[in-house]
């Protein structure tokens, strides 16, 4: 895991340090990182409560390369989040990497042909909560980890760009033995592959509402064509940073996923069947450009 970490740290300065210095003026680079943390700590406090520690650390990192009708865009974000409440287990709230890279060519006006490659997968871990003496988890590196491959045409303008491919292949991973066995991600009982084939469109938007204020926000669609076609995966990710200085920002991040083939327990009934996840994080603490 720390070497395949390491790499995803490290693609993107690898790709920038290429070439000479007559190349290095076609790349352009950019990134945020932040960390926000909290602490409270009660002795005997009359009005009650608990002591509790929280701490959220986010990294999104860009390199884009562009020369006459050649464009490559190579995107990485990264995070990972955890609280604690008393004497209760550590818990992760957010836990995050995603790797993009994107080659177009420019046909004329803003449409480019492009081909697209991503990666997501988490660092930890995962566990239902309440967490019981025994409980296995749920989750965890490679288990799932999803690649898409996919071919079409890039509309690019300003801020936003628009990716659709009729043609996308899209790769569920389950490299762990007991998830597998389970068959757990919509993966076959024992398998630890699920390959499908589809269509695809990605959103993506990023704008200075107002000084200081940038907003941004990414919509992955996909559907396969061979199995429930209507049933189609969502992954929309939403972030709004607000820069108070060159040091402190704060930051409201929401996730929204929904796949036909994940089934997620439900406590109430005791059936696990798919349904919508959502995720909600606000945050203020240090920040800077990387």
């Amino acid at each position: 895991m720390k070497r395949i970490t390491f790499l995803l740290l490290t693609i993107p300065s690898l790709l920038l340090a290429q070439g000479n210095a007559d190349t290095v003026k076609y790349w352009k680079r950019s990134g945020v990182f932040s960390a926000n943390f909290s602490q409270v700590s009660l002795t005997n406090w009359a009005a009650g409560g608990e002591s509790s520690m929280s701490g959220v650390f986010l990294m999104n990192y860009q390199v884009n390369y562009k020369k006459d009708s050649l464009s490559w865009d190579n995107y990485l974000d990264l995070g990972y989040g955890f609280l604690k409440n008393n004497k209760e287990d550590l818990r992760k709230s957010t836990d995050r990497i995603e790797l993009n890279s994107k080659l177009g060519y420019k046909t004329g006006g803003n449409w480019n042909y492009a081909g697209l490659i991503s990666f997501k997968s988490q660092f930890a871990p995962g566990y239902n909560f309440p967490r019981n003496d025994g409980d296995s988890y749920i989750s965890k590196f490679l288990a799932p980890a999803y690649i898409n491959v996919a071919l079409g045409m890039d509309f690019k303008k300003d801020y936003i760009s628009v990716f659709i491919s009729p043609l996308t292949g899209k790769f569920t991973i389950v490299g762990d033995n007991n998830l597998s066995a389970a068959g757990g991600f919509g993966v076959d009982p024992g398998k630890k592959l699920r390959s499908e084939m589809g269509g695809s469109i990605r959103l993506a938007v990023k704008k200075e509402v107002v000084k200081n204020v940038t907003a941004q926000t990414k919509l992955d669609l996909f559907s396969n064509y061979l199995h429930n076609p209507q049933n189609i995966d969502v992954d929309w990710n939403f972030m709004l940073n607000m820069k108070v200085n060159e040091w402190l920002s704060a930051n409201l991040i929401t996730q929204l996923i929904y796949d036909d083939d994940v089934k997620i327990l439900n406590t109430d009934t005791g059936h696990a069947a798919p349904m919508v996840q959502f995720m909600e994080m606000f945050g203020i603490g240090l920040s800077f450009k990387l």
